[in-house]
């Protein structure tokens, strides 16, 4: 492309959305960012697991999520649920979830690497803007009830560790010392001291102060409308509530989660994002007892698909499961129950009076690797479709996007 860009827009300002616009930023250009609400970080970047987990890197693309699909579909409360109400959309996307079975290694291998490498931008950017969100560095434990669990977490540590991730398989007794709360019985873990967690929510709405001290334009209540492009510009319509207004740009990011998939089709391109919905309850810790019964070090129940991070003295964050439905943003009981169980078994100390439930979709390609980069037009940039790890891999992919607007202008 001939023409330097200067004037770029960003589409989204979820976690991924504002790390964007930040590097933009930082590398000189004038930046606007669209937001359909009220403020940043609303939806999928509102209660997510909060961990920071380069230990979480497998993909999902091999055969034994499949058979678990097919086995759960009946299941109200499965850790992976598919409404089997066929549409084009699902059936395309889990032919491609197939198709990238026997990439499956590589890109586990690949995903953490890139998770490594956003560790040091996050806690470079948190730190120099200011930016307070809980940060907790005690490590993850992946815990397994059986063999069989334990047995494939040793094959993924190798996948890992060839990414450069280092982590270490430890008997019950030591998970009892890294964990003393956990209750249960166990037959081993795996234990990441490099990974952490924190409020993905202050954090993006920490950074979303930092931009607009770099001279960001933060649109939000403006829904984007329309969006098209050619070879030298790209035009954005909005809407505010009240009138449209239409923008010239010279470059535009989509970064808009699970709504990327129309927004490309729009310019021409094929983004096969599919909503897979994700829940979380927040344990509020009213009670002293509460606060001593809950965990301080991040879990990872492979078996049930459920994370765990302690945000502050006061707040217990546990997440987890996968509900192939469409663009549903319901919370169901029958999801959240589950949740509610988990906690009450592992940790019977804590009281889960007061417990406030979540659901949000996150933007899934089928590979489970994030597009980042140019579309078909020199005018067309990606950064999205991180799935179940927006937070962890944001930075190192803003760091990324940021390099590929540079290199186009050039």
């Amino acid at each position: 492309m001939k023409s330097s860009m200067k004037r770029i827009a960003v589409i989204g300002g979820g976690i991924t959305g504002i790390t964007t616009a930040y590097t933009l930023a930082r590398q000189g250009l004038d930046v606007t960012v669209y937001e359909k609400h009220r403020y940043a970080a609303m939806e999928t970047s509102f209660a997510n697991g909060g961990q920071l987990s380069a230990s979480n890197a497998e993909v999902w693309n091999n055969w034994k999520t499949v058979m678990k699909g097919i086995k759960w579909m009946g299941r109200a409360d499965a850790p992976l649920l598919v409404n089997p109400r066929p549409s084009w959309h699902k059936l395309s996307w889990f032919a491609e979830f197939m198709a990238a079975i026997p990439r499956y290694e590589q890109n586990t291998t690949e995903t953490a690497r890139m998770a490594i490498a956003a560790r040091d931008y996050l806690f470079q950017w948190a730190q120099e803007e200011n930016i307070d969100f809980d940060l907790k560095k005690q490590g993850i434990l992946h815990i397994y009830r059986d063999k069989a669990g334990f047995d494939h977490a040793a094959h993924v540590s190798k996948l890992l560790a060839a990414g450069g991730l280092e982590r270490r398989a430890v008997t019950p007794e030591e998970m009892r010392d890294i964990e003393p709360t956990l209750a249960g019985s166990y037959y081993g873990g795996f234990f990441t001291e490099s990974d952490s967690t924190g409020d993905i929510h202050k954090f993006t709405s920490g950074l979303a102060d930092a931009i607009r001290r770099l001279g960001v334009e933060t649109r939000y209540e403006h829904a984007v409308t329309e969006l098209s492009a050619d070879q030298s510009h790209a035009w954005v319509t909005s809407f505010d509530g009240e009138q449209q207004t239409r923008d010239t740009f010279d470059g535009v990011v989509i970064c808009a989660g699970v709504g990327s998939r129309d927004l490309a089709a729009k310019v021409g391109d094929r983004v096969n994002i599919y909503p897979v919905k994700g829940y979380s309850i927040t344990v509020e810790l009213d009670d002293e007892a509460s606060r001593q019964a809950a965990p301080d070090v991040s879990l990872l129940d492979d078996d049930t698909k459920i994370v765990t991070s302690r945000l502050g003295d006061g707040r217990f964050r546990v997440a987890g499961t996968a509900e192939f439905n469409g663009y549903n943003r319901d919370i169901r009981d029958d999801r959240i129950r589950p949740l509610t169980r988990w906690v009450e078994e592992c940790f019977p100390g804590v009281s889960t009076r007061r417990v406030v439930p979540w659901a949000g979709l996150r933007p899934m390609l089928p590979c489970m690797m994030p597009r980042v980069g140019p579309g078909r037009l020199p005018t067309v940039f990606y950064n999205t479709g991180h799935g179940h790890l927006g937070w962890t891999l944001s930075a190192i992919t803003a760091e990324m996007l940021a390099e590929s607007v540079t290199r186009a202008s050039q």
